[in-house]
């Protein structure tokens, strides 16, 4: 005799079946509810709590992946992918990939073409830094002890990019926090690729004061998505900005350091500064 659990896992596998074979006509949540025979309300509580996210949110990932594999083919056009996908109309599809991929479709099919890409190593408290921007702002700023790695990293966002090493004002003003007071500096310009949930997660920790831990945990509750820690741990070591976007202030709840993609000595390191500059100041 099958199990309620058994049940609602099969209803829920049947329903990702569903999703992935009849996406082009982009079903609605009466339509995918009444396939697996469940009311709207229940099939949404369901299908949420085994799959971790929405059948309106999971039926968009598999729209946007299949889009993007159109959208590879230089011969593909927004509009053709639009209507290959299901889409109504292409702000759809602007929408889309803006909420999911943190990019417009044209983004990313030109994939940085057209796009100037400054780039320095610069030598700073805590290691040899590369620093790169755009006419918007930083794009990138990590440590690395060997040389092309972060640029190798950047070229993989921005393949089509021109890329050329320069410092250019930009970088300049940012470079300042190191030994600068943050508050005689001008407003620093991020150029951010991110998903809306990334995005979110980096503005979080932006809000962290200097010489301030929090666990994933914390931060997973100020946006909430208290249930998300795991997600939001993802998300911070994913920021490709190091020391402006303060990931290194983010640590496990038991007290522990947690990663860092710069290490954890550099992490450790770094709340030592932070906490002896404090220090100081009182």
């Amino acid at each position: 005799m099958k199990t309620q659990k058994c049940i609602d896992y099969h209803r829920v596998a049947k329903a990702i079946a569903y999703i992935q074979a009849h996406f082009k006509e982009q079903p609605t949540l009466d339509t995918i509810a009444d396939h697996v025979h469940l009311s709207p309300y229940h099939f949404q509580k369901l299908f949420t709590q085994w799959a971790g996210v929405s059948p309106k949110k999971f039926l968009q990932f598999i729209s946007v992946q299949h889009a993007k594999q159109l959208l590879s083919h230089s011969q593909t056009s927004l509009f053709d992918a639009c209507h290959d996908t299901g889409l109504s109309g292409t702000s759809r599809l602007h929408d889309l990939f803006v909420t999911i991929e943190g990019m417009t479709p044209g983004e990313y099919k030109n994939k940085g073409e057209n796009l100037s890409i400054n780039y320095a190593y610069q030598e700073t408290l805590f290691g040899s830094l590369f620093i790169a921007s755009t006419g918007k702002g930083i794009c990138y700023m990590g440590f690395s002890e060997q040389k092309g790695d972060c640029l190798l990293e950047v070229k993989k966002q921005f393949p089509y990019a021109h890329f050329e090493q320069k410092t250019d004002s930009i970088q300049h003003n940012a470079l300042k926090i190191y030994h600068e007071d943050w508050h005689h500096i001008d407003k620093i310009k991020l150029h951010l690729k991110g998903t809306a949930f990334q995005l979110k997660v980096w503005e979080t920790l932006l809000k962290i004061p200097m010489g301030n831990l929090v666990s994933y945990g914390d931060i997973a509750q100020k946006i909430n998505h208290p249930k998300a820690a795991r997600a939001v741990g993802t998300a911070v070591g994913s920021n490709p900005i190091s020391f402006i976007i303060p990931c290194h202030r983010v640590i496990q709840s038991s007290g522990m350091l947690g990663g860092y993609m710069w290490g954890t000595t550099r992490k450790s390191a770094i709340i030592g500064w932070e906490a002896a500059q404090l220090s100081q100041e009182r």
